[in-house]
Order: structure tokens, then sequence, then C-alpha cells
């Protein structure tokens, strides 16, 4: 029972429709690995997974063994990659469930080794390759060597892809960009035949389609927020709405909320909504939010409290008790979205995504799957 009235709705329509237009940006040789780590950036895995292998995604990337093995668990068999590398105890469960993983040392080839032969399957690899990011991966020709030669000593493992990450694809400059994609043809260029190479990221896969190779991975931007410029038309999926739950008239010099830091210069209508920070929505932004409450824009005054925060409704007649509140999404010709958060907060707009708790609801919209 969602007693507190508020909800997050994911529109699968709007999911398969970003998939189908990243499907038209970059080569037809090309795969597309669906990113649904973290949640799916918030918006649910199983249900986006589904959703993005059924509009045209050939495999999926998690961040974690647990999530690869959820993934299995709710009866998806396409390959899954784990970006995270193992470690000796995740092994085993990622062999038993087919979850490819990236290994960058000789030390994870055989983890590998040990857990395939535990669970009487092949265990399949990525190599990472770290040409710039800084985070993980072979650096150079003689790192790639050794794992290689790990490999041959490790017959039960089987290297199916290689990939970098890039640092900077979204930057104004991409003389760096470049130069990773440089570094990385260089460093897999000793790599088996047949090995999946993949570089491009949601930034990239909009900036450098020529870089596209034999996948790229989409992120953000599947969730409708690319990084940068693009001509594809890509909708966000996710929306948040919460309830006015009470109304009162201020006087002029009347306080608001935590530190007294508002003070009507005026009488005001003042609405009480249903959200805090304990719900997820980010106190930083409170000094430049704004909300939408029937179709109009409504400022977010004095600090946003735990439970809940308030918003001047003065030039919104009839605003009252029950009313909806959108606090990210459309209503009527207003839109509010997760950067226009992000931007208020100082922040991304991947955190504003994944920041909702679990006292905030979800529903799937428009699935198919």
């Amino acid at each position: 029972m969602n007693v507190r009235h508020q909800v997050r709705r994911i529109d699968l329509a709007a999911l398969r429709d970003n998939v189908r237009e990243i499907r038209r940006a970059v080569p037809q040789s090309a795969q597309l690995m669906a990113v649904v780590k973290a949640d799916a950036y918030g918006h649910g895995m199983v249900q986006v997974a589904r959703e993005a292998l059924g509009a045209g995604a050939d495999q999926l990337a998690v961040a974690t063994v647990e999530e690869g093995v959820a993934l299995r668990e709710a009866g998806l068999d396409c390959p899954v990659l784990m970006l995270g590398v193992p470690s000796v105890e995740s092994a085993l469960p990622a062999a038993a469930h087919g979850v490819t993983v990236a290994v960058c040392t000789p030390d994870m080839i055989r983890w590998m080794q040990s857990a395939a032969q535990a669970c009487g399957r092949k265990a399949m690899v990525h190599l990472k390759v770290d040409t710039g990011m800084g985070r993980l991966g072979v650096r150079n020709e003689e790192e790639v060597q050794a794992v290689l030669a790990a490999l041959e000593e490790c017959p039960d493992v089987a290297m199916t892809g290689a990939f970098t990450h890039f640092a900077d694809a979204d930057g104004e400059n991409m003389v760096y960009t470049q130069m990773q994609y440089q570094r990385f043809l260089q460093l897999t260029e000793a790599l088996p035949e047949g090995i999946l190479r993949h570089c491009c990221n949601s930034a990239a896969i909009h900036r450098m389609p020529e870089a596209a190779l034999d996948m790229v991975r989409m992120g953000i931007s599947m969730y409708g927020y690319p990084p940068v410029e693009t001509t594809a038309k890509l909708r966000p999926l996710m929306s948040w709405t919460a309830e006015v739950t009470f109304v009162k008239t201020l006087d002029k010099g009347d306080r608001v909320s935590y530190g007294c830091t508002f003070a009507a210069d005026r009488p005001m209508q003042l609405a009480t909504i249903s959200c805090g920070y304990g719900d997820g929505y980010h106190r930083a932004a409170g000094p430049q939010a704004e909300v939408l409450i029937r179709g109009q824009r409504a400022k977010v005054v004095g600090r946003v409290c735990m439970d809940q925060m308030m918003a001047d409704v003065t030039e919104i007649p009839g605003v009252c008790a029950g009313d909806t509140v959108t606090l990210m999404g459309g209503d009527g010709d207003e839109c509010i979205s997760a950067e226009d958060i992000a931007r208020w907060a100082g922040t991304i707009s991947y955190e504003v995504l994944l920041a909702a708790t679990c006292r905030v609801p979800r529903e799937w919209l428009n699935g198919c799957v």
C-alpha cells in the first residue's frame, strides 16, 4: 500500500524506442550491449533487460556477480558481462551461472580456471584494457602477453571479448578519446581472432560511431539522457510524482523549514509535498528546485526536509491537498528532467535517476515482453 502517494513510473515503450534509435545510430555489424547495472540505473534491472533484448539488444552488462546471477535466475540466457573484475569468491558463482567476467591479470584467469573446473563448465572472460581511465585493466603489451600466457595454461577459460572505457568521450576535446581508441586498437592486436572488441559508451556512440567495432555499450542514452548532443530521438523513461498534503497561507515575514532560511516577502500560498530527501530527492536541489502542480511550475522554498518539502503555489489557483505534484517528468506543456534536478543539486543525471529510495514504489508501463 502506497500511503504516501509517491510513485516512479517507467515507460518501457520509450525504452524500446531508444534502443531502436541507438541501433540506427551505429553500424549494423556492431552488436548492442544494454548496460543494466545498478538496477538499470534505477529503472528496474530485470524489466529493462527483457525489454531491451526484445527491442534488439544482443547482450547485457552488469557491475557485480550478484546482478548477473539475478538475471540468470530471472530466466535470461543471453551473454551477460560483469564489467567489474572477479574476486576469488565471485569466480565460482560467475562461472556456474555463465556470467562473463572482466579480467586483467594472470591470477584472475587462474581463479576462473579453478571455478570452471569446480562447476564443470567453461568460464568466459573479456580482457579489460586500461587506455587512460585509470581504474582497471592491462596497461601495456607486457601485461597483455602475461594474461594470454595464463590463458594458454587454463583450458577451461575462454576469452570471448576485450574492452576499454573512455574517460572523456563527452568532453569538449576529443583528442584524449582518440588517443584511447588508438591505444585500444594497438593493445588488442595480439588477441585471438573472433574476439569481440568494444569501447563505445553512450557518448562515443553518438560522437564516434566509426569506433563501434564489434559492439557498443548503451548506458545512460538508453534511459533517455544522452550525455552529448545527438540527432537520435531519445526519450526519458522515468517520471516521479508525489502529492500535496497541506496548503496554508503565509503572512509577510513568516519563516519556512529548518534554519529559517526562507522568509515570505509577501502573503503567500504554500503547499506541503509528500517527498523529501528520505525518499531520495536531493536536499541540495532545494534552493533552485521547481515542481509541477496543475501544469504550472512552483518554486520550492525553504530547505528540503527528510519526508516533506514546500512550494510556493501563490500563482496557481485552486491548489489543494491531494493534487498530484510532478517532481520529474511532464505535466501539461511543462517538463522537469533528471538533468534539471541534477543542475539544481550540483550533480549528474545518473545520480538523480538512482537516488529514489525504497519508499518510492515503481510502476512499469507499456511493457510487451
